[in-house]
């Protein structure tokens, strides 16, 4: 055959070959379902992308949106002060995962929100579920009763209570019982516990404002009332101003309040003299490093029970048999999950779980 007859045979043949190979290509895509155009640029990892409501989810535990038995409606809640990190970030995100799960924050009509008045509150049918930075009192328990209704509480994170003090006092730390003698009057100079010549001024919230002034006195004052000189503070954020301006001033608070600021230095705090344990870790962040650093939570020393003042954060429910017990139940149970946990981590608590 001369070449000029085997030009339209070939070309004839590699049209036929290309034919093929083609509609061979279509049918696969068609019977598997795989995007061939899409192998070399997507990846497993990147083709779905990130659902609202998967923020920091854990791929290995179960996120907001797979929490069962979830109702439907608006829900109001309140309570303690401690619990502003989780409201802003964590239930942020079960909004989103969980949109039909509607949460309004309320705040009572008289006196400080606290773990106390968001307790009563809840007794009182003004809100679903409470959130307490303390365990339910045993008063509180018969009130409940007397309304036809029992309470439960659901433990979900720990907490920590951290004493600070003004970043210019040259101070290691001081002891539980020193702590306790200078919110009740014995201790007045800081120098009878090791520092300068400098009177000591303490400062809190009112006895009756919440659940970490409460456990305070329980705990540390058992039960004695604060000293002529202490000074009564409205606000956690009032008092960190006074702190970072007052040298000889002391205040304490939840410690995801205090660990991470940069005008204020947290104290180390023991149940001896030789066991002062840090609320932070490792080195204290100077103030000229913040914010560029800040002081992480001693997250371990809290799990562990060895730093002195550690505390549980509770979901308050009633057990009414109604759709308010439903959602305090669904409540906790978002936070117990392994989403609930990490970003209850991640707002400076330590997790339960």
């Amino acid at each position: 055959m001369s070449q000029k007859n085997e030009t339209p045979a070939l070309l004839l043949a590699f049209l036929i070959t290309a034919g093929l190979v083609g509609g061979g290509a279509w049918w696969l895509t068609q019977k598997s379902g795989v995007n061939l155009g899409n192998l070399s640029s997507s990846s497993p990892s990147n083709s779905t992308g990130n659902s609202a409501g998967t923020d920091n989810q854990p791929s290995n535990g179960q996120g907001f949106a797979q929490v069962q038995n979830v109702p439907s409606g608006l829900f109001s809640y309140g309570g303690s002060t401690s619990w502003a990190p989780i409201r802003g970030r964590v239930d942020a995100a079960i909004q989103q995962a969980q949109p039909e799960f509607r949460l309004r924050y309320v705040s009572p009509t008289s006196g400080a929100p606290g773990s106390a008045t968001g307790i009563h509150m809840l007794i009182r049918d003004e809100l679903a579920f409470a959130q307490s930075s303390r365990t339910i009192t045993d008063q509180e328990f018969q009130q409940a009763q007397q309304r036809g209704m029992k309470l439960k509480q659901v433990a979900v994170a720990i907490d920590g209570l951290a004493v600070a003090v003004n970043p210019s006092l040259n101070i290691s730390g001081i002891t539980i019982a020193q702590l306790a003698a200078i919110y009740t009057g014995s201790l007045t100079n800081w120098q009878q516990v090791g520092g300068p010549n400098l009177p000591i001024q303490p400062l809190t919230r009112p006895a009756n404002t919440g659940g970490t002034v409460e456990l305070f006195v329980e705990q540390i004052l058992r039960g004695k009332s604060f000293a002529a000189n202490v000074q009564l503070i409205g606000t956690t954020t009032e008092a960190l101003r006074k702190l970072a301006t007052t040298p000889g001033a002391i205040y304490f608070a939840s410690a995801p309040e205090v660990v991470e600021q940069c005008t204020i230095k947290p104290l180390p705090l023991g149940r001896s003299p030789d066991q002062l344990v840090s609320p932070y870790q490792g080195a204290l962040v100077a103030p000229s490093q913040c914010p560029g650093q800040r002081n992480q939570l001693n997250a371990t020393a809290f799990q562990t029970g060895q730093y002195p003042l550690t505390r549980n954060l509770f979901v308050v429910i009633k057990q009414n048999g109604q759709v308010e017990e439903q959602a305090g139940e669904a409540y906790a149970n978002l936070l117990l999950s392994a989403q609930g946990q990490e970003l209850i981590s991640q707002t400076g608590f330590v997790r339960i779980r």
